[in-house]
């Protein structure tokens, strides 16, 4: 992600909720550190509202969070934390 696209040309308006992937292993805990990571940055995320896709083995795990972001800052941060999270294969 470039950080230095200016406001008027991003096509993103802030503030939204933004629908981010995430792929780990389908391990106990997975799902409660993506939640907490993402709490981190919106205090008000639901978990009810998390989509779960697991792989045809069941090995893995896909995530759908729409999280509550209020500037590209925060979404580029959001990415951040996840893609360095040590449960986390991909960030989409």
């Amino acid at each position: 992600m470039n950080p230095h696209i200016p406001p008027e040309q991003s096509l993103i308006e802030y503030p939204c909720r933004f629908p981010i992937k995430v792929m780990g292993a389908n391990v106990e805990g997975y799902v409660a550190a993506m939640v907490s990571v993402v709490r981190a940055f919106d205090p008000d995320f639901d978990e009810a509202t998390v989509e779960h896709r697991p792989s045809k083995a069941g090995n893995y795990l896909g995530l759908t969070l729409t999280v509550y972001v209020t500037s590209r800052e925060q979404l580029d941060e959001v990415y951040r934390t996840l893609t360095t999270h040590p449960m986390v294969k991909v960030v989409l």
